[in-house]
């Protein structure tokens, strides 16, 4: 029985291997991506809608009998609970790390040729149901994020796609997983182009805008036709409001600083936590009291979200030990501001205590909050503005996304599209680009980006940098130098130059360790001197390289050594030892070569 189904097997991936055979001869790579990008989104639609219900069926069921007018003490177990069942299975069934999908998809683009293991088209919707299901203050849009991307990585994988077009099926699994989790094709799209950072291109172009249709229709068509908050506009935006909607973008600019570094520095805490157990020990803590303490911060929020949408801000107090002082205006206000500033941290614990999640939905959550408070506050204050709150929190959640993610024409989009907010069009303009102008001030990436950039390894909007990044070092070495001893004489050096094609020849010890160079123009004036040929020694007219390279670095900072050293060769060592030498011209050549590779059309 086993060997007919091996068999069977055999057969069937020979019958695969015919039609890609096939496909190649009589498809055209361009015909065939667009049908692809129509299967990528059609499987990470499937995967947004599964995801979507798994949340919610485990969050109703575990939450759905809690009362409303008091604390309620399960808090302090479920979502520990999650983040100790997702550690379990993604340390011992996946055996990866899945966290951060966002910036793990970044990576993939632009270190791995685009590249993600088969096990992230499930791994991570099964991680993150259970951490966001048991409360979880995270997103399910970073997991649904990684598992288009793999979605589309490995169906390219499959056809034996180049590396070119595997970037762009990633780009597509992620636009379709965005599209699909959120309706909002035009938000899916302009994800994978402005936070991806994938070039838009006439190649690039029609896939993502299939996949993400494809996503979105089969949300529709499941889910039905509704936004996914409810929000209806019932006071009209006037230009007399606009200096207002100017301060909001200044203050979710600098919400969503505070959120950045925040996020960063308790990302940094930790990593320095080496014991795993430990780690979700202390994130379910930290994560168990914030929930109790301030419940609208479980799982993603976005029942709050709703409600402030709809005017509503003493129902954020609903399930609390603060039931009580549902009336009071300043309380709520204080609630509210203790909950802008508590959601990184509880976003926070729960990624580094184990659990499995995005920021994408903490930066919708604090910059609807952050919006509300804003409006909600100066309505207070006795000034008598009469500012809408269910409008500036709309504009908030544009605000903070716009900032955090550096992306301002996705948060644009993506808060008509969620809200059906369209009319306040150029409110939610003004806002994103002002609170993304101020952001810039004080930090150059989005939090996704951060993590790589600080490594050197992300690939950026910047053409030159992007494929730098795509260079690697073991493509550029040259190894065809003669090495030379520095005990040896002139006339053995003369040797050695006559038997060679290069003019430069490294010095080494019997250990291969770089101790010096020689270049030809510097003993050009001696070596046809017969009279020194045993008198000198290379040690005596050897000199110093300007500069090294350690294998292994990425090529931008390569070209920064060169730069500074002035230097048109370079020899690369490791640990000391000589490999070879990388030289401009050769790295100009590829550069030259990967850059038509990857524009074009």
């Amino acid at each position: 029985m086993k060997e007919r189904l091996q068999n069977i097997g055999q057969q069937i991936y020979d019958l695969f291997l015919r039609f890609v055979q096939w496909r190649q001869q009589h498809i055209k790579e361009r015909t065939f991506v667009i049908i692809l990008a129509l299967f990528v989104g059609i499987f990470a639609g499937s995967a947004a809608l599964l995801l979507k219900s798994l949340i919610h069926a485990i969050a109703n069921m575990l939450t759905s009998h809690m009362e409303i007018s008091g604390g309620n003490y399960l808090y302090f177990i479920y979502p520990a609970l999650g983040i100790l069942i997702t550690g379990i299975y993604v340390r011992y069934v996946v055996k990866d790390n899945i966290s951060h999908g966002v910036t793990r998809v970044l990576y993939s683009i632009s270190q791995n040729k685009s590249r993600l293991k088969p096990h992230n088209i499930y791994s991570s919707v099964t991680a993150s149901s259970i951490t966001i299901g048991f409360g979880g203050s995270v997103g399910a849009e970073g997991p649904i994020v990684y598992t288009g991307a793999a979605i589309g990585s490995n169906l390219g994988s499959m056809f034996r796609l180049s590396p070119r077009v595997l970037m762009i099926m990633v780009g597509c699994g992620a636009a379709a997983g965005i599209a699909g989790i959120f309706k909002a094709p035009i938000a899916g799209m302009l994800f994978t182009i402005e936070v991806l950072m994938l070039d838009l291109t006439t190649v690039s172009i029609m896939p993502l805008m299939i996949a993400s249709i494809t996503a979105a229709t089969m949300a529709y068509i499941f889910t039905g036709y509704d936004v996914e908050f409810f929000f209806v506009q019932s006071e009209p935006f006037v230009t007399g409001r606009i200096p207002y909607v100017i301060l909001l973008g200044v203050f979710c600019g600098l919400v969503s600083l505070y959120f950045t570094r925040a996020m960063n520095m308790m990302e940094n805490f930790f990593k320095k936590i080496s014991n795993p157990w430990k780690k979700t020990a202390i994130g379910g803590m930290i994560l168990a009291c914030l929930i109790f303490l301030f419940p609208p911060l479980y799982g993603e929020g976005y029942s709050s979200i709703t409600q402030l949408l709809n005017g509503d801000p003493s129902s954020i107090v609903n399930g609390s030990i603060f039931y009580g002082d549902r009336e009071n205006v300043w309380f709520i206000l204080i609630f509210i501001a203790a909950i802008i500033l508590m959601k990184v941290f509880a976003t926070s614990a729960t990624n580094g205590g184990g659990g499995v999640g995005g920021t994408f939905a903490p930066s919708l959550y604090v910059g609807c909050m952050a919006g509300f408070f804003f409006a909600y506050l100066l309505n207070n204050l006795g000034f008598d503005l009469d500012l809408s709150i269910k409008n500036f929190a709309l504009m908030g959640m544009a605000g903070v996304m716009s900032a955090v993610m550096h992306a301002p024409l996705m948060a644009i989009f993506l808060t008509a599209e969620l809200t059906g907010g369209y009319e306040l069009f150029l409110p939610l303009l003004i806002v994103s680009v002002i609170s993304y102008g101020t952001i810039k001030i004080f930090e150059k990436y989005s939090i996704y980006t951060m993590r790589l950039a600080q490594r050197g390894e992300l690939l950026t909007h910047h053409k030159d940098k992007a494929v730098l990044t795509l260079l690697k070092m073991d493509s550029v070495i040259e190894t065809d130098f003669m090495t030379v001893r520095p005990e040896m004489t002139l006339k053995e050096m003369v040797e050695v130059i006559s038997q060679s094609n290069r003019n430069l020849f490294p010095v080494v010890n019997n250990d291969n360790v770089l101790l010096g160079v020689v270049l030809l123009d510097d003993i050009r004036n001696i070596m046809f001197r017969p009279d020194l040929y045993r008198k000198m020694k290379v040690s005596k007219f050897m000199s110093m390289p300007p500069a090294k390279v350690e294998v292994g670095e990425n090529m931008e900072k390569v070209m920064k050594t060169f730069d500074k050293s002035g230097a048109w060769n370079l020899p690369v060592v490791e640990n000391g030892k000589y490999v070879g030498f990388v030289s401009k011209s050769k790295i100009f050549n590829s550069y030259r070569r990967v850059l038509r590779h990857y524009s074009e059309d």
